[in-house]
């Protein structure tokens, strides 16, 4: 996550995410090659994840405790529930984070009760997306 230098309220969520992820590094092989992060807005805050991945290795990139939540991966257990809107399609949309890949401009604007948990402090600490 980068944030422009005049932005003091995204510095906190930067530095968040950047200790979480030095925690993680291990966990980089379960990404799918990426060359550049994208903005997704999830629960109306900006987050910056790695393109051409599933919308949940996305968000286990900027909350590691994804990757050790309860999720199935394989869409059985339906933790991953989410809606959402993209910039091609207005319509809100549901689908498990597990089948679809994020897209950017994404907004996902609810989340199932496990993802909501395990992104708490990611969400707490990213800054607000613009409208």
């Amino acid at each position: 996550m980068t944030c422009p230098p005049e932005d003091a309220d995204c510095r906190p969520a930067a530095a968040l995410v950047a200790t979480r992820r030095a925690a993680f590094e291990s966990l980089d092989e379960l990404f799918e090659p990426y060359e550049r992060l994208i903005r997704i807005v999830v629960a109306g805050k900006e987050l910056h994840v790695p393109e051409n991945n599933l919308l949940l290795r996305q968000l286990s990139y900027v909350a590691p405790d994804i990757a050790s939540g309860r999720y199935c991966w394989n869409g059985e257990c339906r933790y991953c529930e989410v809606s959402y809107r993209t910039e091609t399609r207005g319509a809100e949309q549901s689908a498990l984070a597990c089948r679809v890949k994020g897209q950017s401009g994404m907004r996902v604007t609810k989340l199932a009760l496990e993802m909501r948990y395990n992104l708490a402090e990611t969400l707490a600490a990213a800054p607000k997306a613009n409208e």
